[in-house]
């Protein structure tokens, strides 16, 4: 297996690259220890694991690894005296985080190289993939990596159920049902080997009946297939399929990996933002300050409509604008796709940090270069790496109120306080038919536009005729009408439900 693929395979950031002079496709072949109280005992193509020696004193194993023509040499401390010896001994350089134990290391590793990957197994792109699956278990499927994010889906016209829906709509699975089927132990099982998981229908909670399985590269899992039971069931033969689609979209998923160190950064930034890992061991990994002032900035492609795959492409270059602009601005910059938006991670900033300029800056530059419409929400900047979740959050919430009803290209959520609030409440009216005021609902278009216009105007009829290009005794006719249907518009609440309610419809 080459070294590219290996450091894929063992997934999220266990190791990080630190120099590789011969590139990334020299050959691996076997995983062997390093001690500096034994001979070394290295041969070419090895990953030699370098115990027990650490800064200085692990520079003559690292030579000695060269000389034998290793593939690459791990560390647990790296250092510019260990990288320029890797350097001029030929040999990669990896460092491993603190916390990972050498064993879990070494066995994963070697697990990994057990799994032979036949290029000729491999069927097409992830979508025509996941409609071969469709057709052999007679179901409704998608395939996720190990973060929930959706990676592809079979075309259905059977109905899905709401867990795929709202998964499919969101790229990733929504956050109640992930709750409650780690609850149920799924997502352990799922890890655990290659065994097919049946999850029973739950009329109750909108689920219908579905099976899955992990998809793996030796132990390491790489993310799950789900198949959901259609207006059919399932095909007598559809679990034994479901466990040869697993072992031939483990090569699709290795190939979608073919940048390891951004892999790694993007998933320190997903780490970060869901609270999976601590501030200081994403800080330790990218090289900024966990003490320092940090925000985050969530960039959004508008204009989805028309060919799904074009669309895909425009984000995908959208994101590698973004990564380019914010890697010149901070070379510990994090950039990671997520539910169709891409995060951004600013650390290491000044406590008076302006980012509304650079921000219009790449917004400016992929509207020119993509010829779409691009928005971009800014968080507050926090006082430490800790607090990049909350900046997260804000920068959502003015994005999510930007989708809705704000015509805006860049803003915080200093600029647009009055309307995120507004914007969510609305949401939840929209949401919740039960808080809303019937009468209002049942007002027709041309009333009710009326009547929001005369509330906005604050019970200016002059000025809300004006707006609507009406005699005055028109809108007053309307009001009548309005208060006949049983509105009090005397009634400051009456007359502030109203306001929100229209402004929703």
């Amino acid at each position: 297996m080459s070294l590219r693929h290996l450091l894929i395979a063992l997934g999220d950031p266990l190791v990080e690259l630190q120099v590789a002079p011969g590139g990334l496709e020299v050959d691996v072949r076997d995983v062997v220890i390093m001690d500096p109280d034994d001979p070394p005992d290295v041969s070419a193509g090895d990953l030699a694991l370098v115990i027990g020696a650490r800064g200085r004193a692990a520079l003559p194993l690292v030579r000695a690894a060269g000389r034998a023509r290793a593939a690459a040499v791990a560390v647990k401390e790296s250092s510019p005296a260990l990288e320029q010896a890797a350097t001029d001994a030929g040999v990669a350089l990896l460092e491993v985080r603190p916390e990972v134990r050498w064993g879990h290391l070494e066995s994963l590793a070697r697990s990994v190289l057990t799994t032979t990957t036949d290029d000729s197994e491999v069927l097409g792109d992830l979508f025509a993939l996941a409609q071969t699956i469709a057709t052999l278990t007679g179901g409704i499927v998608s395939i996720e990596d190990t973060a929930s994010r959706v990676l592809a889906y079979s075309r259905s016209s059977d109905e899905v159920d709401e867990l795929r829906r709202l998964s499919i709509l969101g790229r990733q699975g929504p956050e109640p049902y992930l709750k409650m089927l780690r609850e149920w132990g799924v997502y352990n099982l799922l890890r655990s080997g290659e065994e097919v998981v049946r999850i029973d229908e739950r009329p109750e909670l909108g689920i219908r009946r579905r099976i899955a399985v992990g998809i793996h590269a030796g132990a390491q899992p790489l993310g799950t297939i789900w198949v959901q039971e259609g207006d059919q069931p399932l095909t007598e033969q559809a679990e034994r399929a479901l466990l040869g689609a697993a072992r031939v979209t483990a090569p699709h998923l290795i190939q979608q990996r073919n940048q390891p160190t951004s892999r790694f950064r993007e998933n320190l930034l997903a780490a970060l933002l869901t609270g999976r890992m601590d501030a200081a061991t994403v800080a330790g990994q990218i090289g900024a300050d966990p003490g320092k002032p940090a925000a985050v900035v969530v960039f959004a492609l508008r204009g989805g409509e028309g060919d799904r795959s074009e669309h895909e492409l425009r984000r995908a270059e959208m994101t590698g604008l973004i990564s380019v602009h914010a890697a010149a601005y901070r070379r510990s910059a994090l950039v990671s796709e997520s539910g169709g938006r891409t995060y951004v991670l600013l650390p290491d900033l000044a406590p008076n940090a302006q980012l509304l300029n650079l921000t219009r800056e790449i917004v400016t530059t992929a509207r020119r270069h993509l010829h779409t419409s691009v928005q971009a929400a800014v968080g507050s900047t926090v006082s430490t790496l800790d607090d990049a979740q909350v900046s997260r959050q804000e920068a959502e919430r003015v994005l999510d109120a930007m989708a809705r009803d704000l015509d805006a290209e860049v803003a915080t959520l200093a600029d647009v306080r009055s309307q995120v609030l507004v914007s969510e409440i609305l949401a939840l009216l929209q949401d919740n038919p039960r808080i809303r005021d019937p009468r209002i609902d049942a007002l027709d278009p041309e009333l009710a536009k009326s009547l929001l216009a005369y509330l906005d105007a604050l019970g200016d009829v002059r000025a809300a005729a004006d707006k609507l290009h009406v005699h005055p005794n028109t809108l007053r006719y309307r009001l009548k009408r309005a208060k006949e249907s049983g509105l009090d518009l005397d009634d400051p609440l009456v007359r502030l439900v109203a306001q929100l309610q229209l402004r929703m419809r």
